[in-house]
């Protein structure tokens, strides 16, 4: 008896990976905390907490100003046109099907061609944040 208590558990088979899939009417939009002109919708890890990847939309003519992020952020337009700029640099349209790398702590301008909203995928190194290049103007 005591011999088969002093026994090791047998640790349970790790879970198989599975496929996990999303369709639109699947993904749930919330605001996002820098703007409410923009929302995001997670699909993997917490924007709160460090790495993710998660939708953004934004409504058409949207301008975030010029500001920094902490983490690396790839980006894949999905729809309507982004314009994306580096300090200082030209403005760049990027239709839907463009990338964009922002590495953390580069100045740069996000916004949304004013035809029509965009939707954005991004994958991010760490938690969301945005610091505008300037303090809000009371």
């Amino acid at each position: 008896e005591d011999a088969k208590a002093a026994a090791p558990k047998a640790k349970p088979a790790p879970k198989p990976a599975e496929l996990v899939t999303m369709t639109p009417d699947e993904l749930k939009w919330v605001a996002n905390p820098a703007s409410a002109d923009v929302s995001m919708a997670v699909v993997w890890g917490d924007p709160a907490k460090g790495p993710h990847g998660a939708f953004h939309k934004f409504k058409a003519g949207f301008n975030a100003g010029l500001h920094t992020h902490s983490s690396d952020m790839r980006i894949a337009v999905v729809s309507g046109t982004m314009i994306a700029a580096s300090e200082g640099g030209p403005e760049r349209k990027l239709p839907a099907g463009s990338y964009e790398y922002q590495p953390h702590g580069v100045m740069h301008v996000t916004k949304c061609d004013a035809a029509s909203d965009c939707i954005i995928f991004v994958v991010s190194s760490g938690k969301f944040d945005l610091t505008p290049a300037e303090a809000p103007k009371k």
